[in-house]
């Protein structure tokens, strides 16, 4: 869905700002003469390919300017992105911050919590999203669409599923990166040559991802067939569930949800 408002992204040079920001632009949601970008320096560092796009170092100025302004600094700096937007459609990327506290931050009712990730350069992200019960059906539409364009999008119940998904999703790929190096080890030290490990795993992590994203059955009906195939992987799952990795890994996610609800109070 194209969008027709002015979109302006403060912090949007940084690693998840220009992830969206791209996604906007090449999914065909904006034209680059919709877009404005504010950074400390105001210099279009990475864009110079789309010299429509605004660039500037004044938050207000963008503020001002824009029908929709999506928020994507860093927690430690949120005092930095405190504007004057009442009646403006905000949108807030940054982990941890409230709906409450995007209100006070920047003055408008019309807020809303979301997360994504880099991955939203490939349009690969998964963005859920929630607000106030009273925001506009066309101010859900231009989040939907904005969003959308950076991957797979949903709207969620409350704020709490945010904080979930901030951790589950946001850390692309760091969970998965975890326990590709936790395979890769096992192969080096099992005498393969460590270029080939890395080229073999990352492979596998290629080939399970786009089978996952196209399966017609859950991931948990895939490790039952596995089992259920009793070859050299069942014997594997098997003995992972008798450790039970599971729980092992719902208290890793547990630490990272904790974290998200503290990481906005170190400002």
């Amino acid at each position: 869905m194209a969008l027709t408002q002015t979109v302006g992204i403060i912090g949007g040079t940084g690693q998840l700002g220009s992830a969206i920001a791209t996604a906007l632009h090449e999914s065909g949601c904006l034209a680059p003469e919709q877009l404005w970008i504010s950074n400390r320096s105001g210099a279009p560092a990475g864009f110079e390919p789309w010299p429509q796009v605004t660039f500037t170092n004044n938050n207000q100025a963008l503020a001002d300017a824009c029908d929709v302004i999506v928020l994507s600094v860093p927690p430690a700096l949120l005092s930095s992105a405190r504007i004057a937007a009442a009646d403006k459609l905000v949108i807030s990327v940054m982990a941890g911050v409230s709906l409450h506290q995007l209100s006070s931050l920047c003055g408008s009712a019309r807020v809303v919590r979301a997360m994504s990730s880099p991955a939203a350069r490939e349009r690969l992200a998964y963005s859920p999203w929630c607000a106030s019960s009273d925001l506009a059906p066309t101010d859900q539409e231009t989040v939907a669409a904005l969003l959308s364009a950076c991957g797979l999008s949903d709207r969620v119940a409350d704020e709490t599923q945010i904080e979930i998904f901030t951790a589950l999703t946001g850390p692309v790929p760091g969970f998965a990166a975890f326990f590709a190096d936790a395979m890769v080890q096992y192969a080096t030290a099992n005498g393969v040559d460590a270029k080939t490990a890395l080229r073999a795993v990352k492979q596998l992590f290629l080939a399970s991802g786009r089978i996952l994203s196209e399966d017609t059955i859950t991931p948990a009906e895939r490790v039952t067939e596995m089992v259920d195939y009793a070859g050299t992987t069942a014997a594997g799952l098997i003995k992972m569930q008798e450790l039970d990795l599971p729980r092992l890994i719902a208290e890793g996610l547990d630490a990272s949800t904790a974290r998200v609800r503290t990481i906005a109070d170190d400002t």
